[in-house]
Protein backbone atom coordinates (compact mmCIF):
# COMPACT_ATOMS: atom_id res chain seq x y z
CA UNK A 1 0.00 0.00 0.00
CA UNK A 2 1.26 3.47 -0.93
CA UNK A 3 0.18 6.35 1.32
CA UNK A 4 -0.01 10.06 0.57
CA UNK A 5 0.08 12.23 3.69
CA UNK A 6 -0.01 16.01 4.05
CA UNK A 7 3.28 16.75 5.86
CA UNK A 8 1.98 20.07 7.22
CA UNK A 9 -1.25 18.79 8.80
CA UNK A 10 -0.54 15.06 9.09
CA UNK A 11 -3.80 14.34 7.26
CA UNK A 12 -3.90 11.16 5.18
CA UNK A 13 -4.76 12.22 1.63
CA UNK A 14 -5.01 8.88 -0.15
CA UNK A 15 -3.90 5.27 -0.15
CA UNK A 16 -3.26 3.16 -3.20
CA UNK A 17 -2.71 -0.53 -3.64
CA UNK A 18 0.66 -1.39 -5.10
CA UNK A 19 0.45 -2.78 -8.62
CA UNK A 20 0.01 -6.52 -8.98
CA UNK A 21 2.33 -8.74 -10.99
CA UNK A 22 -0.38 -8.85 -13.65
CA UNK A 23 -0.51 -5.04 -13.87
CA UNK A 24 3.29 -4.81 -14.06
CA UNK A 25 3.32 -7.33 -16.89
CA UNK A 26 0.61 -5.36 -18.73
CA UNK A 27 2.55 -2.10 -18.51
CA UNK A 28 5.81 -3.71 -19.65
CA UNK A 29 4.13 -5.44 -22.58
CA UNK A 30 2.25 -2.31 -23.61
CA UNK A 31 5.38 -0.14 -23.46
CA UNK A 32 7.37 -2.61 -25.56
CA UNK A 33 4.62 -2.90 -28.20
CA UNK A 34 4.13 0.87 -28.26
CA UNK A 35 7.85 1.37 -28.87
CA UNK A 36 7.66 -0.26 -32.31
CA UNK A 37 5.00 2.25 -33.38
CA UNK A 38 6.41 5.28 -31.54
CA UNK A 39 9.92 4.88 -32.96
CA UNK A 40 8.40 4.90 -36.47
CA UNK A 41 6.27 7.96 -35.71
CA UNK A 42 7.65 11.00 -37.57
CA UNK A 43 9.58 13.32 -35.28
CA UNK A 44 7.16 16.13 -36.13
CA UNK A 45 4.29 14.17 -34.57
CA UNK A 46 6.31 13.34 -31.47
CA UNK A 47 7.15 17.04 -31.14
CA UNK A 48 3.45 17.94 -31.50
CA UNK A 49 2.58 15.74 -28.50
CA UNK A 50 5.33 17.36 -26.44
CA UNK A 51 4.26 20.88 -27.41
CA UNK A 52 0.65 20.08 -26.52
CA UNK A 53 1.83 18.73 -23.17
CA UNK A 54 3.59 22.04 -22.56
CA UNK A 55 0.38 23.95 -23.25
CA UNK A 56 -1.64 21.75 -20.88
CA UNK A 57 1.03 22.02 -18.20
CA UNK A 58 0.82 25.80 -18.35
CA UNK A 59 -2.97 25.76 -18.25
CA UNK A 60 -3.07 23.41 -15.25
CA UNK A 61 -0.06 24.83 -13.38
CA UNK A 62 -2.07 26.11 -10.40
CA UNK A 63 -3.98 22.85 -10.04
CA UNK A 64 -0.89 20.70 -9.79
CA UNK A 65 1.00 23.26 -7.68
CA UNK A 66 -1.75 22.90 -5.08
CA UNK A 67 -1.46 19.12 -5.28
CA UNK A 68 2.29 19.33 -4.61
CA UNK A 69 1.65 21.61 -1.61
CA UNK A 70 -0.74 19.05 -0.15
CA UNK A 71 1.29 15.94 -0.90
CA UNK A 72 4.89 16.97 -0.23
CA UNK A 73 4.72 20.48 1.24
CA UNK A 74 6.10 22.59 -1.60
CA UNK A 75 4.91 26.22 -1.27
CA UNK A 76 2.33 26.82 -4.01
CA UNK A 77 4.20 29.73 -5.61
CA UNK A 78 7.24 27.50 -6.05
CA UNK A 79 5.05 24.65 -7.26
CA UNK A 80 3.57 26.82 -9.98
CA UNK A 81 7.09 27.87 -11.01
CA UNK A 82 7.99 24.18 -11.24
CA UNK A 83 5.06 23.51 -13.58
CA UNK A 84 5.98 26.47 -15.78
CA UNK A 85 9.55 25.20 -15.95
CA UNK A 86 8.19 21.85 -17.14
CA UNK A 87 6.26 23.68 -19.85
CA UNK A 88 9.42 25.53 -20.83
CA UNK A 89 11.26 22.22 -21.22
CA UNK A 90 8.51 20.97 -23.53
CA UNK A 91 8.79 24.07 -25.68
CA UNK A 92 12.58 24.22 -25.83
CA UNK A 93 13.19 20.49 -26.31
CA UNK A 94 10.49 20.37 -28.96
CA UNK A 95 12.04 23.28 -30.83
CA UNK A 96 15.57 21.83 -30.64
CA UNK A 97 14.80 18.10 -31.09
CA UNK A 98 15.47 17.96 -34.83
CA UNK A 99 18.82 19.68 -34.34
CA UNK A 100 19.86 17.54 -31.37
CA UNK A 101 18.86 14.25 -33.02
CA UNK A 102 20.32 15.07 -36.44
CA UNK A 103 22.88 12.76 -38.04
CA UNK A 104 26.53 13.66 -37.53
CA UNK A 105 28.45 13.77 -40.80
CA UNK A 106 31.89 12.12 -40.60
CA UNK A 107 32.55 11.72 -44.34
CA UNK A 108 36.15 11.74 -45.57
CA UNK A 109 38.57 10.12 -48.06
CA UNK A 110 35.98 9.20 -50.66
CA UNK A 111 33.57 7.52 -48.29
CA UNK A 112 30.31 8.62 -46.77
CA UNK A 113 30.13 8.14 -43.03
CA UNK A 114 27.73 9.39 -40.40
CA UNK A 115 26.33 8.64 -36.96
CA UNK A 116 22.59 8.32 -36.64
CA UNK A 117 20.65 8.24 -33.40
CA UNK A 118 18.24 5.34 -33.01
CA UNK A 119 16.02 4.87 -29.94
CA UNK A 120 16.81 1.82 -27.83
CA UNK A 121 13.40 0.83 -26.39
CA UNK A 122 11.62 1.12 -23.06
CA UNK A 123 13.35 3.36 -20.49
CA UNK A 124 12.51 3.04 -16.81
CA UNK A 125 12.53 6.30 -14.86
CA UNK A 126 12.87 6.07 -11.07
CA UNK A 127 12.08 9.53 -9.79
CA UNK A 128 12.13 11.33 -6.39
CA UNK A 129 9.50 13.28 -4.48
CA UNK A 130 11.20 16.68 -4.15
CA UNK A 131 10.29 17.98 -7.63
CA UNK A 132 7.37 15.67 -8.41
CA UNK A 133 6.73 16.99 -11.92
CA UNK A 134 10.02 18.56 -13.03
CA UNK A 135 11.99 15.38 -12.40
CA UNK A 136 9.47 13.38 -14.44
CA UNK A 137 9.49 15.80 -17.37
CA UNK A 138 13.29 16.12 -17.24
CA UNK A 139 13.60 12.36 -17.71
CA UNK A 140 10.64 11.72 -19.99
CA UNK A 141 10.60 14.54 -22.55
CA UNK A 142 14.07 13.95 -24.09
CA UNK A 143 13.55 10.18 -23.85
CA UNK A 144 10.23 10.27 -25.71
CA UNK A 145 11.38 12.75 -28.32
CA UNK A 146 14.26 10.41 -29.16
CA UNK A 147 11.68 7.72 -29.98
CA UNK A 148 11.81 5.62 -26.81
CA UNK A 149 8.85 4.79 -24.62
CA UNK A 150 8.96 5.39 -20.86
CA UNK A 151 7.72 3.84 -17.63
CA UNK A 152 7.70 5.96 -14.50
CA UNK A 153 8.30 4.58 -11.02
CA UNK A 154 7.74 7.59 -8.78
CA UNK A 155 8.49 8.01 -5.08
CA UNK A 156 5.90 6.24 -2.96
CA UNK A 157 4.81 9.38 -1.05
CA UNK A 158 3.78 11.32 -4.20
CA UNK A 159 1.53 8.81 -5.95
CA UNK A 160 -1.13 11.49 -6.55
CA UNK A 161 1.39 13.62 -8.43
CA UNK A 162 2.55 10.55 -10.36
CA UNK A 163 -1.02 9.82 -11.43
CA UNK A 164 -1.35 13.50 -12.38
CA UNK A 165 1.67 13.27 -14.67
CA UNK A 166 0.19 10.24 -16.43
CA UNK A 167 -3.09 12.13 -16.81
CA UNK A 168 -1.33 15.11 -18.42
CA UNK A 169 0.65 12.96 -20.88
CA UNK A 170 -2.46 11.07 -21.96
CA UNK A 171 -4.44 14.28 -22.37
CA UNK A 172 -1.64 15.64 -24.55
CA UNK A 173 -2.17 12.82 -27.04
CA UNK A 174 0.69 10.43 -26.36
CA UNK A 175 -0.45 7.02 -27.64
CA UNK A 176 -1.30 4.18 -25.28
CA UNK A 177 1.81 2.61 -23.78
CA UNK A 178 4.20 5.41 -24.72
CA UNK A 179 4.22 6.84 -21.18
CA UNK A 180 2.80 5.10 -18.13
CA UNK A 181 3.51 4.65 -14.42
CA UNK A 182 3.94 1.71 -12.10
CA UNK A 183 2.95 2.09 -8.45
CA UNK A 184 5.41 -0.23 -6.73
CA UNK A 185 7.97 -0.06 -3.90
CA UNK A 186 11.57 0.80 -4.66
CA UNK A 187 12.95 -2.73 -4.27
CA UNK A 188 10.52 -3.98 -6.92
CA UNK A 189 11.71 -1.28 -9.32
CA UNK A 190 15.32 -2.43 -8.93
CA UNK A 191 14.32 -5.98 -9.83
CA UNK A 192 12.64 -4.67 -13.01
CA UNK A 193 15.99 -3.55 -14.38
CA UNK A 194 16.80 -7.12 -15.39
CA UNK A 195 13.58 -7.51 -17.42
CA UNK A 196 14.39 -7.96 -21.11
CA UNK A 197 11.90 -5.26 -22.07
CA UNK A 198 13.69 -2.57 -20.09
CA UNK A 199 16.45 -1.10 -22.29
CA UNK A 200 17.82 1.57 -19.95
CA UNK A 201 17.26 3.25 -16.58
CA UNK A 202 17.27 6.87 -15.46
CA UNK A 203 17.30 7.43 -11.71
CA UNK A 204 17.27 10.56 -9.62
CA UNK A 205 17.62 9.77 -5.95
CA UNK A 206 19.94 8.79 -3.14
CA UNK A 207 23.44 7.42 -3.41
CA UNK A 208 22.17 4.09 -2.04
CA UNK A 209 19.38 3.82 -4.59
CA UNK A 210 21.79 4.77 -7.36
CA UNK A 211 24.31 2.12 -6.36
CA UNK A 212 21.59 -0.55 -6.27
CA UNK A 213 20.26 0.37 -9.69
CA UNK A 214 23.76 0.75 -11.16
CA UNK A 215 24.68 -2.72 -9.91
CA UNK A 216 21.54 -4.25 -11.42
CA UNK A 217 22.02 -2.40 -14.71
CA UNK A 218 25.68 -3.36 -14.86
CA UNK A 219 24.83 -7.00 -14.37
CA UNK A 220 22.25 -6.75 -17.16
CA UNK A 221 24.60 -4.59 -19.33
CA UNK A 222 22.17 -1.72 -19.73
CA UNK A 223 22.83 2.04 -19.86
CA UNK A 224 21.99 4.20 -16.87
CA UNK A 225 21.82 7.88 -16.05
CA UNK A 226 22.15 8.54 -12.33
CA UNK A 227 21.49 11.96 -10.82
CA UNK A 228 22.25 11.50 -7.16
CA UNK A 229 22.94 13.67 -4.13
CA UNK A 230 24.82 16.92 -3.87
CA UNK A 231 26.63 18.96 -1.24
CA UNK A 232 27.21 22.12 -3.25
CA UNK A 233 29.48 24.86 -1.99
CA UNK A 234 28.47 28.50 -2.37
CA UNK A 235 31.65 30.57 -2.31
CA UNK A 236 31.59 34.32 -1.62
CA UNK A 237 34.97 35.95 -2.19
CA UNK A 238 36.17 39.26 -0.72
CA UNK A 239 35.23 41.27 -3.86
CA UNK A 240 31.71 39.92 -4.37
CA UNK A 241 28.56 42.02 -4.62
CA UNK A 242 27.22 41.10 -1.18
CA UNK A 243 23.60 42.11 -1.71
CA UNK A 244 23.41 40.04 -4.89
CA UNK A 245 25.19 37.13 -3.23
CA UNK A 246 22.85 37.14 -0.22
CA UNK A 247 19.69 37.29 -2.33
CA UNK A 248 20.97 34.48 -4.54
CA UNK A 249 21.97 32.36 -1.56
CA UNK A 250 18.49 32.67 -0.06
CA UNK A 251 17.08 31.05 -3.20
CA UNK A 252 19.95 28.60 -3.60
CA UNK A 253 19.65 27.24 -0.05
CA UNK A 254 16.01 27.67 0.94
CA UNK A 255 13.84 27.12 -2.15
CA UNK A 256 11.74 23.97 -1.80
CA UNK A 257 12.54 24.18 1.93
CA UNK A 258 16.14 23.26 1.13
CA UNK A 259 15.13 19.89 -0.35
CA UNK A 260 17.11 19.93 -3.56
CA UNK A 261 20.18 18.01 -4.68
CA UNK A 262 21.59 21.20 -6.21
CA UNK A 263 20.87 23.41 -3.22
CA UNK A 264 23.78 25.44 -1.82
CA UNK A 265 24.42 23.42 1.30
CA UNK A 266 27.86 24.72 2.34
CA UNK A 267 28.32 28.49 2.48
CA UNK A 268 32.02 29.41 2.27
CA UNK A 269 32.74 33.05 3.17
CA UNK A 270 35.98 34.99 2.86
CA UNK A 271 37.15 36.35 6.21
CA UNK A 272 37.03 39.93 4.89
CA UNK A 273 33.28 39.87 4.20
CA UNK A 274 32.18 37.24 6.73
CA UNK A 275 30.61 39.58 9.30
CA UNK A 276 28.86 41.79 6.73
CA UNK A 277 27.46 38.85 4.78
CA UNK A 278 26.22 37.10 7.92
CA UNK A 279 24.47 40.26 9.14
CA UNK A 280 22.74 40.72 5.77
CA UNK A 281 21.73 37.04 5.66
CA UNK A 282 20.23 37.01 9.14
CA UNK A 283 18.35 40.23 8.46
CA UNK A 284 16.97 38.85 5.19
CA UNK A 285 15.89 35.61 6.87
CA UNK A 286 13.82 37.54 9.42
CA UNK A 287 11.34 38.30 6.65
CA UNK A 288 10.79 34.69 5.56
CA UNK A 289 7.26 33.36 5.93
CA UNK A 290 7.36 29.80 7.25
CA UNK A 291 4.35 27.52 7.51
CA UNK A 292 1.31 26.53 5.45
CA UNK A 293 2.50 25.59 1.94
CA UNK A 294 -0.93 26.30 0.44
CA UNK A 295 -0.59 29.99 1.32
CA UNK A 296 0.86 32.16 -1.48
CA UNK A 297 2.83 34.11 1.15
CA UNK A 298 4.76 31.08 2.40
CA UNK A 299 8.40 30.77 1.36
CA UNK A 300 9.36 27.74 3.45
CA UNK A 301 6.97 24.89 4.07
CA UNK A 302 7.37 21.60 5.90
CA UNK A 303 9.78 18.90 4.87
CA UNK A 304 8.10 16.22 2.82
CA UNK A 305 7.97 13.65 5.63
CA UNK A 306 8.50 13.61 9.39
CA UNK A 307 11.30 11.05 9.12
CA UNK A 308 13.20 13.48 6.87
CA UNK A 309 12.95 16.11 9.61
CA UNK A 310 14.20 13.52 12.09
CA UNK A 311 17.28 12.95 9.94
CA UNK A 312 17.93 16.68 9.54
CA UNK A 313 17.62 17.21 13.30
CA UNK A 314 20.17 14.46 13.88
CA UNK A 315 22.65 16.17 11.55
CA UNK A 316 21.99 19.48 13.30
CA UNK A 317 22.52 18.10 16.80
CA UNK A 318 25.60 16.07 15.88
CA UNK A 319 27.15 19.16 14.29
CA UNK A 320 26.49 21.21 17.43
CA UNK A 321 28.17 18.50 19.48
CA UNK A 322 31.16 18.69 17.12
CA UNK A 323 31.59 22.44 17.71
CA UNK A 324 29.28 24.26 15.31
CA UNK A 325 27.20 27.16 16.72
CA UNK A 326 23.59 27.91 15.90
CA UNK A 327 22.98 31.64 15.36
CA UNK A 328 19.46 31.37 13.99
CA UNK A 329 16.64 28.82 13.99
CA UNK A 330 17.10 25.24 15.06
CA UNK A 331 13.50 24.77 16.20
CA UNK A 332 11.25 22.11 14.77
CA UNK A 333 7.60 21.08 14.95
CA UNK A 334 6.86 17.75 13.29
CA UNK A 335 7.96 18.06 9.65
CA UNK A 336 8.29 21.85 9.90
CA UNK A 337 11.94 22.80 10.43
CA UNK A 338 12.72 26.47 10.96
CA UNK A 339 15.34 28.01 8.63
CA UNK A 340 18.61 27.64 10.48
CA UNK A 341 22.15 29.05 10.30
CA UNK A 342 25.17 27.24 11.71
CA UNK A 343 28.59 28.93 11.93
CA UNK A 344 32.07 27.69 12.85
CA UNK A 345 31.43 24.72 10.56
CA UNK A 346 34.44 22.62 9.58
CA UNK A 347 35.17 19.43 7.63
CA UNK A 348 34.32 16.42 9.73
CA UNK A 349 30.99 17.83 10.91
CA UNK A 350 27.81 16.21 9.56
CA UNK A 351 26.52 19.43 7.98
CA UNK A 352 29.79 19.77 6.09
CA UNK A 353 30.39 16.17 5.09
CA UNK A 354 26.84 14.90 4.55
CA UNK A 355 24.03 16.08 2.31
CA UNK A 356 21.61 18.04 4.50
CA UNK A 357 18.20 17.95 2.85
CA UNK A 358 16.45 20.84 4.52
CA UNK A 359 16.71 24.54 5.46
CA UNK A 360 20.09 24.58 7.22
CA UNK A 361 22.83 26.94 6.06
CA UNK A 362 26.25 25.66 7.17
CA UNK A 363 28.91 28.39 7.14
CA UNK A 364 32.66 27.89 6.95
CA UNK A 365 35.36 30.52 6.42
CA UNK A 366 38.43 30.86 4.19
CA UNK A 367 41.21 33.42 3.77
CA UNK A 368 42.30 32.94 0.15
CA UNK A 369 40.71 31.58 -2.99
CA UNK A 370 42.82 28.43 -3.20
CA UNK A 371 41.65 27.36 0.26
CA UNK A 372 38.03 27.93 -0.85
CA UNK A 373 38.62 25.56 -3.77
CA UNK A 374 40.11 22.99 -1.39
CA UNK A 375 37.10 23.29 0.95
CA UNK A 376 34.69 22.99 -1.96
CA UNK A 377 36.42 19.86 -3.24
CA UNK A 378 36.59 18.30 0.25
CA UNK A 379 33.41 16.36 -0.42
CA UNK A 380 32.39 12.96 -1.74
CA UNK A 381 29.84 14.79 -3.86
CA UNK A 382 30.47 16.73 -7.05
CA UNK A 383 27.26 18.14 -8.50
CA UNK A 384 27.98 21.86 -8.72
CA UNK A 385 29.50 24.95 -7.16
CA UNK A 386 28.60 28.66 -7.13
CA UNK A 387 31.35 31.29 -6.94
CA UNK A 388 30.63 34.97 -6.30
CA UNK A 389 33.34 37.46 -7.21
CA UNK A 390 33.78 40.58 -9.32
CA UNK A 391 37.01 39.04 -10.69
CA UNK A 392 35.31 36.76 -13.21
CA UNK A 393 38.46 36.11 -15.23
CA UNK A 394 40.25 34.95 -12.08
CA UNK A 395 37.45 32.52 -11.28
CA UNK A 396 37.35 31.25 -14.86
CA UNK A 397 41.07 30.58 -14.69
CA UNK A 398 40.39 28.29 -11.72
CA UNK A 399 37.25 26.60 -13.12
CA UNK A 400 39.16 23.43 -13.97
CA UNK A 401 40.25 23.05 -10.35
CA UNK A 402 36.68 22.45 -9.16
CA UNK A 403 35.83 18.74 -9.23
CA UNK A 404 32.17 19.34 -10.06
CA UNK A 405 29.64 18.72 -12.79
CA UNK A 406 28.99 22.46 -13.07
CA UNK A 407 30.54 25.78 -12.06
CA UNK A 408 28.22 28.79 -11.88
CA UNK A 409 29.81 32.21 -11.48
CA UNK A 410 27.70 34.88 -9.74
CA UNK A 411 24.63 32.66 -9.98
CA UNK A 412 23.05 29.70 -8.23
CA UNK A 413 23.42 26.21 -9.64
CA UNK A 414 20.28 25.23 -11.55
CA UNK A 415 19.13 22.82 -14.24
CA UNK A 416 18.33 24.42 -17.59
CA UNK A 417 16.65 22.74 -20.61
CA UNK A 418 19.46 23.94 -22.89
CA UNK A 419 22.40 22.97 -20.65
CA UNK A 420 23.67 19.45 -19.84
CA UNK A 421 23.10 18.59 -16.20
CA UNK A 422 24.79 15.99 -14.00
CA UNK A 423 27.56 15.35 -11.53
CA UNK A 424 30.79 13.52 -10.79
CA UNK A 425 32.01 11.39 -7.86
CA UNK A 426 29.02 10.03 -5.90
CA UNK A 427 26.74 12.69 -7.41
CA UNK A 428 26.09 10.52 -10.42
CA UNK A 429 26.79 9.20 -13.89
CA UNK A 430 25.77 10.69 -17.23
CA UNK A 431 23.98 13.88 -18.17
CA UNK A 432 20.39 14.99 -18.51
CA UNK A 433 18.87 17.83 -20.56
CA UNK A 434 20.05 19.57 -23.73
CA UNK A 435 21.56 17.45 -26.49
CA UNK A 436 23.38 15.21 -24.00
CA UNK A 437 20.10 14.29 -22.33
CA UNK A 438 18.34 13.60 -25.61
CA UNK A 439 21.15 11.25 -26.63
CA UNK A 440 21.37 9.50 -23.26
CA UNK A 441 19.24 6.58 -24.41
CA UNK A 442 19.98 6.21 -28.10
CA UNK A 443 22.12 3.90 -30.17
CA UNK A 444 24.75 6.13 -31.75
CA UNK A 445 24.97 3.99 -34.84
CA UNK A 446 27.89 4.46 -37.22
CA UNK A 447 26.99 4.08 -40.91
CA UNK A 448 29.74 3.90 -43.56
CA UNK A 449 29.37 3.77 -47.37
CA UNK A 450 32.33 3.26 -49.69
CA UNK A 451 31.59 4.44 -53.24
Amino acid sequence: MLHSTNPYTGEKLASRQTDSDHRIEEVLRSARLAFEHWRATPLEKRIACVQRLGELTTEQASKWAFQMALEMGKPVVQGKAEMLKCASLCRIAGNRAAEWLANEDLSSDGRKAFVQHDPIGVVLGIMPWNFPFWQVYRFAIPTLLAGNTAILKHASNVSLCAAGAVELFKEAGFPEGVFDALFIPGNRATSLVADYRIAGVSLTGSEYAGSQVAAAAGKAIKPVVLELGGNNAFIVDYDADLNHAVETFIKARFLNSGQSCIAAKRLLLHDAIYADFLALLLDRMDGMVVGDPTSPATFIGPLARVDLADELQSQFERSLNAGARCVKGGERNGALFQPTVLVDVEPGMPVFDEESFGPIAAIARFNHFESAIALSNASRFGLGVSVFSSSVDRVLAHAEAFNEGAVFINDLVYSDPELPFGGVKVSGIGRELARDGMLAFVNRKTVVVRY
